[in-house]
């Protein structure tokens, strides 16, 4: 999984722009951080918890820390973290996994957002943090992230994101809310391909996409390339089967067609679920740049959700993310850094087939 060119979690926090005056400073920004990355791997949920691990382990991180002044208090890895520049720390993440990773061609790259649920101040007047990242879901890493400004939302915010990542040959998904023309345009000109959710937030499109693949799943078209797959899944009481028809389109065939860069094919997902005698269906409509193969798009549809499987879902279980009550200042969106960056380390470390969860009481007690 690691190349040649890989670096250190150190060596990617040496350009760090440290936020404190230098008068008075005791300890060195990179020593703080990298303490507290190394706590999180092991279960520290908050600064309290990053300082006794540093005490108890002071004699190992001093074999490749300065610690000038010893262990740095809670306070002040409070401090540093409320001061940090969200940005510059996020684009250290970036850089650390362009080093460890092989080139993500054809890789789904999966956009979504998270809300940080305790991270509001209300004495401040300050809203829950919104978190837009981006996971790999073959490397099993976020490969980026962006917070939603107060004023604006996720459509803001995905092409912020989009700037900092290489995704070049990758196909990125997004969800509904995200489909959006110049979305789409961005991702095409990172010579990247693109699956997305199509919903109510294009009534007209959508109605003229339904009515193409009702006419297709009914047999009423000739001449379209098409494809069809379909998947069955049993378990926990549970069946579901999975129908995909994907169609490619010819030049104009929807109204819009031109305004969506790179638009070369639709699909629908009908799902039926059957547990004991009841039966739900849901169809689920998409816009694509890729040619007609409904077994390789429903992968990659299934793949989208590893961001809330592997990421997000792990996130709030096992880290506890949305308990979390840090707020100061820049805290909490640079903790959420280092929680990332720590899943991330952890999903890497494959010397053991146990669970996140385990996999840092194992650091811990090691």
């Amino acid at each position: 999984m690691s190349n040649e060119s890989a670096i250190s979690l150190i060596e990617c926090l040496e350009t760090l722009p440290d936020p404190r005056d230098s008068q008075g400073r005791r300890h060195k920004l990179i020593d703080v951080i990298v303490i507290a990355v190394c706590a999180t791997i092991c279960g520290a949920e908050g600064f309290i918890d990053m300082e006794e691990f540093g005490h108890s382990r002071k004699e190992w991180l001093g074999t490749f820390l300065e610690l000038p002044h010893g262990i740095p208090s809670h306070d002040t890895i409070g401090r540093v973290f409320a001061a940090l520049e969200p940005t510059a720390f996020a684009a250290c993440l970036g850089r650390w996994v362009k080093s460890v990773t092989e080139r993500l061609a054809r890789q789904v790259i999966g956009i979504d957002g998270k809300k940080l649920r305790h991270s509001f101040d209300k004495a401040n007047a300050q809203a829950a943090l919104n978190i837009v990242s981006a996971w790999a879901s073959e490397q099993r890493m976020t490969l980026g992230q962006v917070t939603v400004s107060a004023e604006s939302n996720e459509i803001t915010a995905v092409p912020e994101l989009l700037k900092v990542l290489d995704v070049a040959g990758c196909i990125v998904t997004v969800d509904a809310l995200n489909t959006q023309k110049e979305v789409v345009k961005q991702i095409t000109a990172k010579e990247a391909d693109y699956v997305v959710a199509l919903k109510d937030n294009h009534p007209r499109l959508k109605e003229e996409v339904a009515t193409l693949l009702t006419n297709v799943r009914e047999g009423r078209t000739c001449g379209y390339t098409i494809s069809h797959h379909q998947t069955l899944d049993k378990e926990h009481g549970r069946l579901e089967t999975r129908r995909i028809w994907q169609v490619e389109l010819p030049p104009e065939r929807l109204s819009e067609q031109s305004a969506w860069a790179g638009l070369r094919s639709v699909a629908v997902v009908q799902a039926e679920r059957e547990v004991g005698a009841s039966i739900s269906r849901e169809e689920r409509y998409y816009l694509s740049s890729l040619p007609a193969d409904a077994q390789h798009i429903a992968q990659v549809i299934r793949d989208h959700w590893k961001i809330e499987n592997s990421c997000h879902w792990v996130l709030d279980v096992v880290f506890r993310e949305d308990d979390s009550r840090v707020r100061v200042g820049h805290a909490a969106e640079n903790f959420a850094v280092v929680r990332r960056w720590a899943l991330s380390l952890l999903q890497q470390e494959r010397s053991t087939k146990r669970s996140v969860k385990t996999k840092r009481l194992k650091a811990a007690l090691d």
